[in-house]
């Protein structure tokens, strides 16, 4: 596949990526039966979809292109119903690590920006995109804006609203929204409870270390 990384360096940019941005959202694209792979690659690919946990990925039996480097050079020597095998495998692989991503999120606060009506229930409820990509929706109601003596409004296609995520299945996630609010005020707010965190972490750790 031409990749001019080794699988460590992938892995160790993927580690540094998080301990700046925690939270953040990872897909990738993935071919099951290149030309000449094995079993023991494809144990490798399985694996690395377990270590990295992706958000989201686009996965394909390989086929065979004409006018590209692998069709000029290679041989399409991976039988078709190994291709077909080694995918439903990885989607399998895919499927449980999202489901455990999205478990993760149930008691979380996420930011979501508002798309439009939830194509299931257009009438009573809203859905959007979580900064991690992921799919929210909530109940259309009227809600507050976080700025002072707002009115309460329906939110609309293009508003940030904060949802308590309640429920997650392997495709998306629901919950109950508090309020319309803004990018900038939805991450100072975090932060601002991050610091009172750490301050009343460090009150405990100090108080412990009096009474000791």
């Amino acid at each position: 596949m031409r990749r001019a990384y080794t699988r460590e360096a992938y892995l160790d940019l993927v580690l540094k990526i998080r301990s700046i941005v925690p939270d953040v959202g990872i897909s990738s694209d993935f071919i099951c039966g290149f030309c000449g792979e094995t079993e023991e690659e494809h144990a490798d690919t399985l694996s690395l979809m377990e270590a990295v946990g992706y958000d989201m990925a686009y996965m394909f039996a390989y086929s065979m292109r004409e006018r590209t480097h692998a069709h000029r050079n290679y041989v399409d020597d991976v039988p078709e119903n190994v291709k077909q095998r080694r995918l439903s495998e990885l989607i399998r692989v895919f499927r449980e690590s999202t489901r455990r991503c999205y478990d993760s999120q149930v008691g979380t606060t996420q930011l979501v920006l508002v798309e439009g009506p939830n194509k299931r229930s257009p009438e009573d409820e809203l859905m959007g995109k979580s900064d991690r990509g992921h799919k929210v929706s909530f109940p259309r109601a009227p809600l507050q804006h976080c700025s002072e003596d707002s009115e309460m409004k329906i939110p609309v296609p293009g508003d940030f609203v904060e949802v308590r995520i309640t429920k997650s299945n392997q495709a998306s996630l629901s919950g109950e929204a508090s309020r319309r609010t803004s990018l900038g005020e939805f991450y100072r707010r975090l932060r601002s409870s991050d610091s009172n965190c750490e301050s009343e972490f460090a009150a405990e750790v100090k108080s412990i270390r009096i009474h000791q």
